[in-house]
């Protein structure tokens, strides 16, 4: 009688401890549920409210283009400001927005070669490369009629290019034998869209200032410094370029860079930079040439959109 009381303490407490691992193992199961259920929420959470944010910054991005061309647009052509900058609070976000006419940068197009190896030398390449490189240019650019034959063959080999203009500054880095360092140097200081061969010199940055051809450090100090205390006094600026006066003007243009930097609530950045072109007339009051965007982070690659 005793053994079997004996063994059947021993079955009990052998299925007592199975159903204590079996409940400790669901425990455990439903512990890591738990765990990784919280980690999706969290995820799904933060992935909505980057989509909001991208949402909400889209929204923003076109509000800042509309107020700058509208901005513009209600000033007489001729007085209108080469640049400015402007802020606003719209959609739980601040939004500051600063633009620019295109005439501040050197137009790959327009411009003269020896403003183009000017800016060469002045990103730090030496005389005879800088030249070398706005032959290259010049040639890329060119009419097809115009190109020796052997540049012609060499270029159809690398690309295939029917047009006689660039694009884009990005096809800067395309142009045989420019390095990409220097590429990259140069894409913030020119452009495809001033539509000038001269650089406004109340805005134009101090490498394009000390870019234009005759400039010596001594007269770009001098200019900067002039700029800085006086921007008012056009005529004197001009008269301290000297010999480059006449690759410099004051003149703006109709398409404008702007910079728009959003600072939302929920501690969420973006950040865009459009060149659009505006228009007198018309139902259009601007239409965009180019837009680059980011969301918490610096701008991403140009992608080009068009506004109809």
């Amino acid at each position: 009688m005793a053994k079997r009381i004996l063994q059947t303490s021993k079955a009990r407490a052998g299925r007592e401890g199975f159903i204590i691992v079996t409940v400790l193992w669901i425990l455990g199961a439903l512990s890591v549920l738990v765990s990784i259920y919280a980690v999706y929420a969290r995820n799904t959470a933060l992935g909505f409210t980057e989509y909001d944010n991208r949402l909400r910054a889209e929204a923003l991005f076109s509000a800042a283009l509309e107020l700058t061309a509208y901005r513009q647009l209600t000033i007489p052509m001729q007085s209108r400001p080469t640049k400015g900058a402007f802020s606003f609070r719209l959609g739980q976000a601040n939004v500051a927005v600063t633009f620019c006419s295109e005439t501040a940068r050197i137009d790959l197009n327009k411009a003269p070669k020896q403003l183009l190896a000017g800016l060469f030398r002045a990103l730090g390449v030496r005389t005879q490369d800088a030249e070398t490189y706005s032959e290259r240019i010049a040639t890329w650019r060119a009419p097809s009629s115009d190109r020796a034959a052997s540049d012609i063959q060499q270029q159809s080999a690398a690309l295939p290019r029917q047009m006689t203009k660039f694009p884009h500054v990005n096809e800067l880095a395309l142009v045989d034998a420019l390095p990409i360092a220097l590429v990259e140097r140069a894409l913030p200081f020119v452009t495809v869209y001033s539509g000038t061969p001269r650089v406004n010199f109340n805005d134009a940055a101090a490498e394009i200032i000390a870019a234009l051809p005759g400039m010596t450090p001594d007269r770009v100090n001098a200019f900067l410094a002039q700029r800085k205390a006086h921007p008012e006094k056009t005529q004197e600026l001009l008269q301290l370029l000297g010999p480059a006066q006449q690759y410099a003007s004051n003149e703006g243009s109709r398409t404008l860079r702007v910079q728009t930097r959003i600072s939302f609530d929920n501690a969420g950045r973006a950040s865009s930079e459009a060149v659009i072109i505006l228009f007198d007339r018309g139902d259009e009051p601007y239409s965009v040439l180019s837009w680059r965007s980011q969301l918490d982070g610096s701008l991403s690659d140009p992608e080009r959109r068009t506004r109809t």
